[in-house]
C-alpha cells in the first residue's frame, strides 16, 4: 500500500481491529513504534527458526548439537516472547540448517502499514 492509499483509508471510519490499534497506541509515538517494530521482528525470526528445523526433520536437540548450543537455547529463540539471540548465535544455526543470515537497512518510508 502506498502511502498516498493509506492518507485516503484513514479518511474513512475502519472496522479493522489492527488498524484501530494501531492508530490509537503507534502512530506518531517513535518509542512504541520502534517497541513494535522489534516485536515483530522477534516473532518473524522465531517462525522461521521453527519452519526451517521443522522442515528439515530436526528435533530442538539436533539443532541445538549442531549449532553448538543447548535444546534450551532453540526453545527459547521459536518463542517470539522471547529477544532476539545474538547475531552469532543466529549465524550458528543458519549454517547448522544450510542457511545464511541476511540483514538489510532499508529506506523507511515514514508510512505506517
Amino acid at each position: 500500500m502506498h502511502c498516498r492509499e493509506y492518507a485516503d483509508l484513514k479518511k474513512r471510519p475502519t472496522k479493522d481491529a489492527v488498524k484501530i490499534i494501531y492508530d490509537e497506541f503507534y502512530r506518531g509515538k517513535p518509542a512504541q513504534q520502534a517497541s513494535l517494530e522489534i516485536e515483530l521482528i522477534n516473532a518473524r525470526i522465531a517462525s522461521d527458526i521453527y519452519s526451517l528445523r521443522t522442515r528439515a526433520g530436526l528435533t530442538r536437540k539436533q539443532l541445538a548439537r549442531l549449532a553448538g548450543t543447548a535444546p534450551s537455547v532453540i526453545s527459547r529463540l521459536e518463542d517470539a516472547d522471547y529477544p532476539l539471540g545474538s547475531l552469532r548465535l543466529l549465524q550458528k544455526i543458519a549454517t547448522a540448517l544450510n542457511r545464511h543470515v541476511e540483514f538489510r537497512f532499508v529506506f523507511e518510508r515514514r508510512c505506517p502499514l
